[in-house]
């Protein structure tokens, strides 16, 4: 087992998984305390560094793409001081660092861990069921539904619809922003037969982020949504070959060639015109 004790959180490697639990420390961010603590399992991992630096150095881990609906759901935009996957280390305790290091990459070499992407989620995404409030809006999730509140701030055209509930079946993908200069950001859903190009502010299925404190909080919601939703690698799979239906059996020959003689016998007695004749007597030919 390895482990260090920082300020700014906890790792702890038991041979089968890290376990990451953000610290107690004022500097520690919303979003990593609310997170809580996360367990990643060796095969999750891609990677893992150490940076040294005069005062602080900064642990890192690099997760295989495809595995945590958290990174999925955020493209890789959680800033540093809201990143899971990030711990700050004092200077004195550069040593354990790189012991942990050391013991993280051979037990991914022993147990010949591959870096590639993955093809299913293999943290849980965040525990249900999940509220939280930011920007125009409130999003809360219970598994099933999506629910989303607008408050004084929201546009009135986005306000004038009321609430919107979004079944999890109807939802095809979700999408977090953080906002960035003088572009917002934020939690948008893209749900089936409504999709939309509208900027957030006025997009009936989005909540509008202006960069205060809580809006990482909704990448929360993002990922425990994520998470229930087909894997991304589905799209790039191959598609099936159409399977062909069985050749029916050829039609009997010499029946067709009977039932081509009725028939003239038919027309010559007058019972077909010469129509009707013409029409049967194709029929026939085309299963011959």
């Amino acid at each position: 087992m390895a482990e260090i004790i920082q300020k700014d959180g906890t790792w702890i490697f038991d041979g089968d998984a890290l376990r990451l639990t953000p610290g107690r420390d004022k500097n520690v961010s919303l979003f990593r305390r609310t997170l809580a603590e996360l367990n990643v399992p060796l095969g999750a991992l891609a990677g893992i560094s150490f940076e040294q630096g005069r005062k602080t150095g900064r642990l890192r881990l690099r997760l295989r793409d495809g595995a945590d609906p958290l990174l999925q759901a955020t493209g890789g935009k959680l800033t540093e001081p809201n990143d899971p996957y990030q711990l700050a280390v004092e200077s004195d305790r550069y040593g354990v660092a790189e012991y942990l290091v050391d013991e993280v990459r051979g037990a991914l070499l022993l147990d010949e861990v591959p870096s590639g992407p993955v093809d299913e989620y293999l943290l849980p995404g965040p525990a249900l069921p999940l509220s939280v409030s930011a920007g125009d809006g409130t999003a809360s999730f219970d598994g099933e539904h999506v629910r989303l509140e607008w408050n004084w701030k929201t546009e009135d055209a986005k306000a004038a619809a009321g609430g919107r509930s979004l079944a999890l079946g109807d939802i095809t993908g979700v999408e977090w922003h953080p906002s960035a200069g003088l572009e917002n950001g934020c939690l948008r859903f893209t749900v089936r037969g409504a999709e939309t190009k509208a900027p957030p502010k006025y997009d009936p299925n989005s909540v509008e982020l202006w960069g205060f404190k809580k809006d990482p909080l909704m990448a929360l919601v993002a990922a425990a949504v994520q998470v229930r939703l087909p894997h991304p690698s589905a799209a790039l799979l191959p598609p099936e070959p159409v399977k062909e239906l069985p050749a029916a059996p050829e039609a009997d020959h010499d029946a067709l060639l009977r039932r081509l003689r009725e028939l003239g016998e038919l027309h010559k007695s007058g019972v077909l015109t010469d129509e009707e004749f013409a029409m049967a007597k194709q029929a026939v030919l085309k299963r011959m």
